[in-house]
């Protein structure tokens, strides 16, 4: 990808080179770092002494307190090889957005019976010339002095992060039949705007049509910018350099229709050779939320199953069997607590996702400060036998730091999924609607992979069903007017790097 400079004579070198990298949350984007002292002038690699690597992820850098990673070198055999140290920093042009309101004084009559019924085009001009689209105001009818509303516009839908860049601005009057008539343009940037109301901020709008036919043509009215005022938009990564953990639960459908676990047709077959779809599904999900976790405990919970040892039916059971703390150490301990599970519990009936949502619920309503967001995972194999409780949990959860993530395994017609995941309609519970949409639902066969890459079809659902998480994560936080706390520090202090 890149390579920084070279420090000469040092052991603790302190590089300024930045590279940037597109960041995505629900990827998992594998980084390796090799460092070799320089000992020729040659550009190839082989030529010079390899210092040692390591190997981490984007998650863990950004995820890590104040977006600060120390990773110790290694490969040389037998050999100490020094301590690397990565800072991770968001770009930050890219998220203002922009609050403008403009008024016209004296634009051209177009319309033969009453006068023009103006309204605005905003382009932005792009690397080769070219102009796109990237705001229209609303129509303000039979007037030469209209003021349009204020609008808001992220600065870099404007101009692409960049200042100086031409703002084009079309004045037009708008036709029923859709054949608007063109006023007149005037030509701006990101940068005069920024000044606010003054005399640099009065436009003369120009047709140069007429100003070819007309020697006595001066303008075709002007365009006045009467308030303009800048805010920063938060964003994901704001919050977790700020402290905000991610808190992730798993809870996995133990009933009797996924089939006896000891035979190779069951959901829940434990096969030498390769994963089953729950465990797939769980790990997907779980090691790209793990890197925003400092603590890797996950509380691991199954439902729809008869519970030793008295062999009562329970909705919420903890997979590692222990009542008082379901917490387990890291993904891996997941999954050890659900094959374990799978060897003493008898799978039963029925299919209650209502108990173990207010569970987590209850635990996010604990945590209302912003310093903590949860994330329940919901594997199970068929249709909800308590839809109307499940509505109601999920209505009441919207207004709490929690995402529900539901993965359908198997062949199971999943329709009553899709009311759940609230993309088309806003889910709602005795006449009251979800504050926000939390819950994002997948069908797992619409990921595996044809040729049977486990890689591929884990990096596929996770890549989906975690997409979604960031915004949620954002509407909470707007809701309830939470601003990230500034990044944790980390001090540049020069002793940090006398071990490299």
């Amino acid at each position: 990808f890149g390579r920084t400079e070279v420090i000469e004579n040092t052991l603790n070198p302190d590089f300024v080179r930045k590279f940037v990298l597109d960041y995505f949350f629900e990827e998992k984007q594998n980084l390796r770092f090799d460092v070799y002292n320089v000992d020729s002038r040659s550009s190839n690699i082989s030529k010079h002494s390899f210092l040692g690597q390591t190997f981490c992820t984007l998650g863990e850098i950004i995820g890590s307190a104040g977006a600060r990673l120390e990773r110790v070198l290694s490969g040389i055999p037998g050999k100490k090889c020094g301590n690397i140290i990565f800072t991770g920093e968001e770009l930050s042009n890219c998220r203002d957005l922009t609050t403008m309101q403009l008024c016209a004084n004296k634009l051209d009559k177009k319309d033969f019976f009453g006068k023009s019924d103006p309204f605005l085009v905003f382009y932005r001009s792009n690397e080769d010339g070219t102009f796109t689209i990237c705001h229209k105001t609303e129509v303000i009818k039979n007037t030469l002095n209209p003021v349009w509303q204020s609008f808001t516009i992220p600065v870099r839908a404007l101009c692409n992060g960049d200042y100086d860049r031409t703002v084009k601005v079309d004045v037009y009057d708008w036709d029923r039949d859709g054949s608007h008539d063109f006023i007149g343009e005037f030509t701006t940037s990101y940068r005069e705007l920024s000044r606010g109301q003054s005399q640099f901020n009065v436009y003369e709008v120009l047709n140069p049509k007429k100003k070819g036919r007309k020697k006595k043509y001066v303008n075709s009215g002007t365009v006045t910018l009467l308030s303009f005022k800048v805010e920063s938009e938060y964003t994901f990564v704001d919050f977790i350099r700020g402290g905000t953990q991610l808190n992730f639960t798993v809870a996995i459908d133990f009933t009797a229709s996924n089939g006896n676990p000891a035979q190779p047709t069951s959901l829940h077959y434990m096969s030498p050779y390769q994963m089953n779809s729950y465990a797939m599904a769980l790990k997907a999900v779980g090691e790209i939320i793990q890197d925003y976790d400092s603590d890797k405990l996950f509380p691991a919970y199954g439902f729809g199953a008869k519970f030793p040892p008295d062999g009562a039916v329970s909705h919420a059971f903890p997979l590692n069997s222990d009542c008082e703390n379901a917490n387990c150490v890291g993904i891996e301990g997941v999954l050890e607590a659900y094959y374990e599970c799978l060897r003493t519990v008898q799978l039963y009936g029925p299919t209650n996702f209502a108990p173990v949502i207010n569970q987590v619920a209850q635990a996010a309503a604990g945590v209302m400060d912003g310093s903590q967001y949860f994330i329940l995972l919901l594997i199970t194999d068929g249709v909800i036998s308590d839809m109307v409780q499940t509505k109601e949990a999920v209505v009441n959860a919207s207004t709490l730091p929690l995402s529900i993530i539901i993965v359908g395994v198997g062949p199971a017609e999943f329709d009553a999924m899709e009311e759940l995941d609230g993309d088309e309609v806003r889910l709602s519970s005795r006449g009251r609607v979800a504050e926000r949409d939390i819950v994002q639902f997948v069908p797992f066969r619409d990921y595996i992979d044809r040729s049977g890459n486990q890689v591929l079809s884990m990096a596929r659902l996770a890549k989906d069903v975690l997409a979604e998480v960031p915004d949620q994560l954002l509407s909470f936080m707007k809701s309830r007017s939470i601003e990230p706390r500034p990044a944790l520090s980390h001090c540049p202090t020069p002793h940090i790097h006398e071990n490299l």
